[in-house]
């Protein structure tokens, strides 16, 4: 592309990334009175898993006893990883912001007494109230406009570069704060709404040295007709389950079998028939109350009341795990200076612990620290009081983004890649059934395809957008996998088959940093050699005094702030 061709702002906050947390963090950031841009790779108001269907929440009366009940039972499913302080602060942010979602002008349903029932949304009226939002609150959104990399110097992040889809340019945002709100990864398993969701959030942080953490806690599969794409599954609490010829497996009226789907799967197809809801006033409710989880029903011309049919597991990455950026406090800050992270992209150990985050809790989270990540962000920026005009920035995207030394080498074969990553997250018998020989193996092979992120990235905008996100679940699968072989325990989501059981020496939380060199310790205790590297670049970079030996200095900061530097 031209120079011409490229599209330059600049702001006080950039949001990246158009779902819940992406719309509650820029409306939050506007607020508070800074100048706001937000890019998202979709569209602000259909992207991500929550746009497409209905979500519960968190969300309870400010009732002591009730919450304190809420609290301590989320604690013991989540492994005890979890804080009660910020389940606590949930609640309380929550409940806030869910008057605010009826002002603006969300029809919740109300009971007997015409109490409102805040406890639920449905997705597309509630994405398109955000988007209203957003816009009266002066954001400029930019739609179909994915970041690529983000931008820094030795004062930490100052921006981010993308493509403008629609329009075929380059993007350039420069920001004193930016925050990530990307989603999680879900390796393109198809599930709706989450296909775009493939973890270049996370990279873009790590790359800038950003921790992160929970990355074990990725084990989660969401059931789905084979044929479809709705990941919505709490439908099948009323079916009967069936092996091809068609024999019974279960039927409700009893506990299912503990891990039953997947270990059916195991060993051959399986199908289903939602039979007990044996009267029309049943199946009624049932549609009224989930009407897209019979979309692909309808068009396939399958009565899911009456005739069998065939079902999948679909693999939901860290969306619906609790990993992603280690926020280090109250404000969802990460360790890189300017830089925040809310909802599925930020770690939700502190709220979650150990246990899946789908549902509620996610919808809660997202709402809770996108208005927090939002907030600080304008602070942060506003505090400056100067503009990111001014700062010698340099892009530090590498994996993905053809390295200069790859401009004469082979191709990137990102379709290729992104398969044999694939083929390593998706089997159950790999990812679900885990153990320690098996996930080993499987993290060497993935460690065998990392040099691929390397290559020369060749074609238009199409192509240097799939080679990112090829990068960017590469990374992701080699970062779970890593944690996972790390806690040789069981815990919440996490299963080792040599370790079936809870290790009181391993209740906390595991931090991973790198890129190339992965490392996974406990939070708070990182290895000394990365932070000497890190202060060893800072103080090269300290002593340059022209602007070349500068830009030289900026590169190795980069470098040695995602721990790539010789010896860390």
């Amino acid at each position: 592309m031209r120079a011409q061709d490229e599209l330059k702002l600049t702001a006080d906050v950039l949001v990246i990334g158009g779902g819940p947390a992406g719309a509650w963090a820029a409306w939050s950031a506007a607020s508070q009175g800074a100048k706001v841009i937000l890019a998202d790779k979709g569209f602000l108001g259909s992207s991500g898993a929550t746009a497409p269907g209905g979500t519960n929440l968190l969300y309870l009366p400010p009732d002591h006893k009730l919450r304190d009940e809420a609290v301590a039972q989320r604690m013991k499913e989540g492994g005890y990883l979890s804080e009660p302080d910020w389940i606590h602060r949930v609640l309380d942010q929550v409940y806030i912001n869910l008057e605010r979602v009826e002002a603006w002008g969300y029809p919740f349903r109300r009971d007997e007494n015409g109490v409102p029932m805040r406890d639920h949304l449905q997705g597309p009226e509630y994405m398109k109230l955000m988007r209203s939002a957003v816009n009266r609150a002066g954001v400029r959104i930019m739609d179909q406009s994915p970041a690529l990399e983000l931008l820094a110097d030795e004062h930490g992040v100052g921006g981010a570069r993308g493509i403008c889809r629609q329009k075929n340019k380059n993007w350039e945002v420069r920001a004193q704060s930016v925050v990530i709100a990307t989603g999680g990864c879900a390796f393109l398993s198809k599930g709706l709404g989450c296909n775009v969701l493939t973890g270049e959030g996370l990279l873009m942080a790590a790359e800038l040295g950003a921790e992160l953490s929970g990355m074990e806690f990725s084990r989660q599969y969401a059931p789905s007709a084979a044929f479809g794409t709705v990941t919505r599954g709490r439908l099948l609490n009323w079916a009967t389950y069936y092996d091809e010829d068609g024999n019974t497996l279960y039927s409700p009226g009893g506990p299912r079998p503990h891990d039953f789907l997947p270990t059916m799967l195991r060993k051959g197809p399986v199908y289903a028939m939602l039979n007990h809801a044996d009267t029309e006033e049943k199946r009624r409710i049932l549609r009224q109350s989930h009407a897209i989880f019979f979309v692909p029903y309808d068009r396939a011309g399958i009565d899911p009341f009456k005739e069998r049919f065939p079902l999948t597991l679909r693999y939901e990455g860290t969306v619906r795990g609790t990993g992603g950026i280690r926020i280090t406090g109250e404000d969802c800050a990460t360790t890189v200076p300017g830089l925040y992270a809310a909802g599925d992209a930020a770690t939700r150990e502190r709220v979650t612990g150990a246990k899946s985050g789908g549902g509620a809790f996610n919808a809660s989270w997202a709402i809770c620290s996108g208005t927090w990540a939002g907030e600080s962000a304008a602070k942060h920026a506003l505090s400056t009081r100067s503009s990111a005009d001014g700062r010698r920035l340099q892009g530090a995207g590498r994996a993905g983004m053809s390295h200069p030394s790859a401009a004469h080498g082979q191709g990137m074969d990102a379709s290729g890649l992104i398969q044999s990553v694939q083929r390593e997250v998706f089997p159950l018998d790999i990812n679900y059934f885990r153990s320690e020989p098996v996930l080993q193996q499987s993290l060497e092979r993935l460690n065998g395809l990392w040099p691929e992120v390397y290559a020369k990235v060749t074609g238009g905008s199409r192509e240097r957008i799939k080679a990112r996100e090829a990068a960017a679940m590469a990374a992701t699968a080699r970062w779970m996998y890593a944690a996972a072989l790390t806690r040789r325990e069981t815990r919440g989501m996490h299963t080792l088959l040599e370790y079936p059981d809870p290790n009181p020496d391993q209740q906390h939380r595991l931090t991973v940093r790198g890129i190339d060199h992965i490392q996974v310790y406990p939070e708070g205790r990182p290895p000394r050699q990365a932070s000497r590297g890190t202060m060893d670049a800072c103080r090269h970079y300290g002593g340059s005094r022209n602007r070349s030996s500068e830009a030289v200095g900026a590169a190795a900061w980069i470098a040695a702030a995602a721990g790539e530097v010789e010896g860390s």
